[in-house]
């Protein structure tokens, strides 16, 4: 029986081409509604407990399906000063309810809280222990208007963005999507 909501849910990412996408920087789309997104969650500190746990508050947003969790190492770090591999995984969600992006944001940030995360605490070390960090990389929005005539049609279209302040996306971020994408493709009948 889950077979069919997978393939439900990962019709929207089917033709998903990541060098096509709009991109655009989120203080821009605020008030915009969001359909379905895409997620990179991280974590350096206790990931095997974090992760789990906003895996599960995620799913509370609408259906989710999630990448490999990849263990790599943190980018700032130098032989002068190791820092802690990161784990990271991908995650896609469609939305049910929609949200808007500043919903979305706020949401996240609460479960980063839940998770002990303390910013402030981050950026006075310089060996930071992050709990859990929750990025947004695409969000899937419906547009009800014709663009060039303003005028409303007949079907919504839904629309790709990838969020300008995470673009290009890292090495993880871009393997994560790709296998949710690749999953997509393999799971939608034909």
């Amino acid at each position: 029986m889950q077979k069919p909501v997978m393939r439900k849910m990962h019709k929207n990412l089917v033709d998903l081409n990541l060098d096509d996408l709009k991109k655009c920087l989120p203080e821009q789309l605020q008030k915009q509604s969001v359909t379905a997104v895409l997620l990179a969650l991280g974590s350096n500190y206790q990931a095997d407990t974090h992760l789990p746990h906003v895996r599960k508050r995620l799913a509370t947003l609408g259906q989710i399906q999630l990448s490999t969790a990849f263990q790599n190492p943190d980018f700032t770090a130098s032989l002068e000063q190791p820092k802690p591999d990161y784990t990271n995984q991908c995650v896609y969600i469609a939305l049910t309810p929609a949200m808007t992006l500043q919903q979305l944001q706020q949401t996240f940030k609460q479960y980063e809280r839940e998770c002990h995360r303390q910013r402030s605490t981050e950026r006075q070390t310089p060996v930071k222990k992050v709990t859990m960090d929750i990025d947004i990389l695409l969000i899937q929005t419906v547009l009800n208007k014709n663009s060039l005539s303003d005028k409303q049609t007949s079907k919504p279209s839904r629309q790709w963005i990838i969020m300008a302040d995470r673009y290009p996306l890292k090495a993880h971020e871009t393997a994560g999507v790709k296998e949710l994408i690749a999953d997509a493709s393999s799971t939608v009948a034909p």
